[in-house]
């Protein structure tokens, strides 16, 4: 996996009413952080119609940005933020399919 992107999902589960917070830090991390890290490439927010939850989705260059990104300083420092607003599983791997509608 090395030598191809890998996907980075992180599905936050929000505490109640806390999800309009969540997104506005995750944005200024993307803006201020996220986008200055050697190797990503996209970053994706996609919220939960009931404001029960977000996924993050990223794209990166290799597993290694991933663990670089993971152990930024700036990145340390929004961990606990995040923690205090939503819980959080991640799954980090490589498309296996990806299908478009044409026409």
């Amino acid at each position: 996996m090395s030598d191809e992107s890998v996907i980075l999902i992180n599905l936050l589960k929000v505490k109640p009413g806390k999800q309009d917070a969540l997104i506005a830090l995750l944005q200024h991390n993307t803006d201020t952080v996220i986008r200055t890290l050697q190797g990503w490439k996209t970053t994706r927010l996609i919220a939960a119609g009931d404001g029960a939850g977000v996924v993050i989705y990223s794209e990166w260059e290799n597993a290694a940005a991933v663990e670089a990104m993971r152990s930024d300083p700036r990145m340390q420092a929004c961990f606990p933020k995040v923690m205090e607003l939503a819980s959080l599983d991640s799954i980090m791997g490589s498309a296996v399919l990806s299908e478009t509608r044409r026409g």
